[in-house]
């Protein structure tokens, strides 16, 4: 158990008066010298000495409890198939898959010859890992004629990948395209050229580029660069059809979408719409047609078609519905495949080209489901992922013409695992403002509604990015320890439909943090938790969402743990050389340009809400390499609370010195994290007994 008063005294960074003034308010940021002048290069030795000294204090706080995180990280590698692989798929004359290798970290990716033949490795994770503390696959694409394979990796954690092109045939690789990649990359038809997306310094992706085999890598070809909005990022896609590079440029209101021709990718890209201030639009192609989702009409989006000769004139197919969220499209050859949200629930449409159309029936009340790997146009049946609290994911072939679904992969969990011992139910949980929320709760039968046991709940409420009620295998070391675990649907999110996210958003921020306290308060009343005996968790904008509650109802939470959290966020919102900033300025607002953005972050703001008050025991990380999250957002707030908060409860905090906003990487290091983050909890909460 965590004592506080047997730890030695814990870090303190120094305090350095500094302020500023904008919109006639003052404010103070006494820790701003945790931001290194160099960054992306952390190199000042106070700023690491600080860090490496918290990383010594969390060592030495989360030693009691080493044995317990021990105990979880077996139990969670233990619901790990060692020899896990996915199910193959078939792209032209190969099959392909990935799989592990028992008590590898990281996966290799494979394919056979469709007519049958031997397994060929075509890259090995762990191979290209060796050496690195860190290593993340990003893009890996084989070209249309099976020869070459372009792949990007990430060795920091930085995010910036290097891509290169493979030989198949000899396994080396023969070209290095780009240091700067960020995002999928895409080849045209014959293999002749690949397309790829690049970050500036600032890691804004601001240009789609195309590099020809064999010539030098400085001589590729911009398609697209970004010079109009500095808050805009460039994407790539290939059509259904594989007609199109579809060469994105958005931010989160507004997007604009060009066409490359696969076959001539040297021609000039077709503007399809120019862009319009909160219209957002994508699209995808098949008989000769462009199939277009866009939000112009109705916020939960319609569906319309237009011919490429004439890409602006758009001819209405699927009208908006208050009750319907289209959620996405794609185009195949048999039918369009509409991925949408009906009262908060995943649900799947196939509309033939005559107008037919009929939903996927699934088995379960509650659930998440979504298109999976389907790259071939023409294609007999559809891939689909499926997963609930209680079932494990679940891939499913899915064959239109007899409305079938069949089985392909069950997540094994080879320490076992009895669906029948546990229960699901959907709560709608009314917020102060009269909304009701929606909140996906799992928990051990014979679980006691008298407030006696505890609970863990989740949150994020961001970006319009719904948290599914998937399955989660680590989930089960807090169910057998008796605990319900439940995900807030709050707003910020698109559960309930667009509408929902904007709801969430800028001038409406509020309703996400109150949303959140107002559910927790829900599950008290309906027995699920006493006031201190909720454990909450959030990463990112959801750490954010840690920081705000943690402020505002410090009471209600018996732990606290916030991974790679946004808490200084009246700062980075007027830091325009900041990655993150321009492009978030509609998501929070602008605090430059507008005093009421100014003000309502600043009412916010975690770091700038710490208060003389006692918070429950909390658990933050960051990732030194982190360009979403920079690494001094955790360490200011941390900082702030060590010398502001009250009461003896223990504050912790980790920087990974070598990894970014991910945690670390390898499938068993980051297990070692949740098993820290769990046991804190546990501890907290003082139910770490051994699971059932």
């Amino acid at each position: 158990m965590i004592d506080p008063s047997a730890l030695p005294a814990p870090p303190r960074a120094a305090i350095r008066p500094h302020a500023y003034a904008r919109h006639g308010r003052q404010v103070t940021d006494p820790y701003a010298w945790l931001k290194d002048p160099g960054y992306p290069t952390v190199s000042d030795p106070e700023i690491l000495a600080y860090l490496e000294a918290e990383n010594g204090y969390f060592e030495t706080a989360m030693a009691p409890l080493q044995p317990l995180v021990e105990t979880l990280f077996e139990e969670m590698k233990g619901r790990i198939q060692e020899d896990d692989s996915s199910v193959p798929r078939a792209d032209g004359d190969w099959v392909y898959w990935w799989s592990f290798v028992p008590g590898a970290q990281y996966r290799r990716w494979c394919r056979a010859p469709r007519a049958g033949g031997d397994t060929q490795v075509m890259l090995d994770e762990a191979i290209e890992a060796e050496g690195a503390d860190y290593f993340r696959l990003g893009a890996i694409a084989a070209s249309p004629d099976g020869r070459l394979l372009a792949w990007s990796s990430d060795r920091s954690g930085a995010e910036r990948f290097t891509l290169r092109i493979r030989d198949l045939a000899t396994g080396a690789d023969i070209e290095t395209v780009s240091e700067r990649v960020n995002g999928p990359v895409v080849w045209a038809a014959g293999a002749a050229a690949l397309a790829f997306t690049e970050v500036n310094d600032q890691w804004r992706t601001y240009r789609a580029r195309l590099h020809r085999l064999g010539a030098p890598a400085e001589a590729a070809v911009t398609l697209y660069e970004e010079t109009q909005d500095i808050g805009f990022n460039v994407g790539l896609a290939r059509s259904q059809d594989r007609q199109w590079l579809i060469v994105t440029t958005h931010d989160h209101e507004t997007s604009e979408v060009r066409l490359v021709p696969l076959a001539d990718p040297g021609a000039p890209p077709l503007l399809v719409a120019p862009r319009r201030a909160k219209r957002q639009y994508s699209l995808d192609s098949a008989h000769g047609r462009l199939w277009i989702l866009t939000n112009d009409t109705h916020v939960n989006f319609r569906v319309a078609v237009a011919d490429p000769a004439t890409p602006d004139e758009w001819a209405e197919l699927i009208p908006g519905s208050d009750q319907v969220y289209l959620r996405g499209l794609t185009s195949f050859a048999r039918h369009l495949v509409i991925e949408e949200r009906v009262d908060g629930l995943d649900q799947i449409r196939l509309r033939g080209y005559d107008g037919a159309e009929h939903r996927i029936a699934f088995p379960e009340a509650s659930y998440t489901a979504a298109l999976g790997t389907n790259p071939e146009y023409d294609s007999a049946d559809y891939r689909i992922g499926y997963a609930s609290m209680v079932t494990p994911d679940t891939v499913f072939d899915y064959d239109p013409e007899a409305r079938a679904l069949a089985v392909r992969k069950v997540r094994a969990v080879p320490s076992g695992y009895d669906a029948g011992r546990y229960a699901t139910e959907r709560l709608m949980i009314p917020a102060r403002d009269g909304a009701r929320v929606p909140v996906s709760i799992v928990y051990p039968k014979g679980f006691p509604r008298d407030g006696s046991g505890p609970l863990y709940l989740y949150g994020y409420g961001a970006y319009g990015f719904a948290i599914p009620p998937g399955f989660s295998s680590d989930r089960l070391s807090l169910l057998d320890r008796g605990w319900a675990c439940a995900i807030a649907h709050i707003r910020g999110g698109d559960d309930l439909g667009y509408g929902w996210y904007l709801d969430g958003k800028a001038e409406q921020r509020w309703n996400s943090f109150t949303d959140f306290v107002d559910v927790a308060k829900g599950l008290i009343e309906a027995g699920f938790a006493a006031p201190g005996r909720i454990a909450i968790q959030g990463g990112s904008a959801g750490g954010e969402l840690m920081g705000v509650v943690a402020n505002t109802d410090p009471d209600l939470w018996g732990a606290v743990v916030a991974d790679v959290p946004f808490v200084d966020v009246l700062n980075t919102m007027q830091d325009e050389s900041l990655p993150l900033t321009p492009a978030e300025w509609p998501e929070w607002g602008n605090p430059i340009e507008d005093a009421k953005a100014f003000d309502l972050i600043a009412s916010y703001s975690p770091y700038d809400n710490v208060r003389a008050q006692a918070y429950p025991p909390m658990l933050v990380t960051g990732g030194l390499n982190d360009p979403r999250v920079t690494y001094w957002e955790p360490a200011k707030w941390v900082a702030r609370l060590r010398d502001t908060a009250t009461g003896q409860a223990p504050l912790l905090l980790k920087i990974n010195m070598g990894a970014g906003h991910g945690g670390k990487s390898g499938r068993y290091e980051s297990i070692t994290e949740r098993a820290e983050a769990f046991a804190f909890m546990l501890d907290a909460l003082g139910s770490a007994g051994q699971g059932q």
